[in-house]
């Protein structure tokens, strides 16, 4: 599971499994877990995030997205 980014108590990350899924992203703080695709960026799935935290959690995606993109691509071609 490389993490390709850390944002205060927030960690962004793949599973080496999602090779055949559309690039997205996993996020996870405590025991609460979201999973954004990428292209274009949406929430997918939350699992006990707010509806604040989730907004949050885009504002940083979108200014991180080509970055986390571009770890997607490095790691899955």
């Amino acid at each position: 599971m490389p993490t390709v980014l850390r944002t205060g108590p927030y960690r962004f990350f793949f599973y080496a499994g999602d090779r055949d899924e559309a690039p997205h992203v996993h996020v996870e703080r405590d025991d609460k877990v979201a999973k954004f695709w990428l292209d274009p960026l949406r929430l997918q799935r939350s699992g006990g995030f707010s509806r604040k935290e989730i907004s949050r959690l885009q504002k940083l995606l979108s200014a991180s997205r080509l970055r986390v993109l571009e770890a997607w691509n490095d790691y899955f071609d």
